[in-house]
């Protein structure tokens, strides 16, 4: 897509990776659990970084994590978090490495209950899309009461970096939320979708 760039979000900027990002995947409804999965892990990984930071990473971060296979994750030991310490490619956080793994383990808890994650992350926006209509980058919240549930109930699971920033950055990503501003070609294109 070639769009002009006044017709779509600012924070993309002139950044090749963020603006494809933006024109093609945020905010797109993601119902697939392994790349729901990715996107949870890069948006832990975000913590305190820039999003463009994990964008040039991301490919290392595939390569590095088993192609973000929670049922591969889970199974890392210590010799695992060693090895990915050496890795210049990546983020190299032990607090988020070891989060990634025990993440992933907990991921697979709630497939097991719910038959999928999909069913089960859904739940906080009734299973469909939150449509939100912002003029300008700065009335998007940082969080909101749907990401303070997420938060609470993934904490209580066991997941580890998934505060409500977090969480809301993770249902933007995922299309849980449309947070493109009104004036964005992508935001009545993702609304036709739905």
């Amino acid at each position: 897509m070639n769009k002009h760039k006044n017709d779509r979000c600012a924070w993309p900027g002139n950044d090749p990776l963020m603006i494809r990002y933006h024109d093609e995947e945020w905010g797109v409804p993601l119902h697939d659990d392994r790349k729901l999965f990715e996107f949870m892990v890069l948006d832990a990984f975000q913590a305190g970084l820039s999003w463009s930071i994990i964008l040039k990473k991301r490919e290392n971060f595939r390569e590095a994590l088993s192609n973000f296979q929670p049922e591969l994750i889970a199974r890392y030991d210590e010799n695992k978090i060693q090895n990915l310490l050496q890795n210049p490619g990546i983020i190299r956080n032990r607090l988020k490495l070891k989060a990634t793994v025990a993440n992933a383990q907990q991921f697979l808890k709630i497939q097991k209950e719910f038959g999928d994650f999909d069913r089960y992350i859904w739940q906080f926006t009734a299973g469909k899309t939150k449509v939100n209509r912002w003029e300008k980058s700065e009335d998007i919240p940082a969080s909101t009461m749907e990401s303070d549930a997420m938060s609470r109930n993934l904490k209580k699971r066991g997941f580890k970096f998934v505060g409500s920033t977090i969480c809301y950055a993770f249902m933007q990503a995922a299309g849980m939320v449309n947070d493109h501003l009104a004036s964005c070609f992508r935001y009545k294109e993702l609304i036709d979708i739905n």
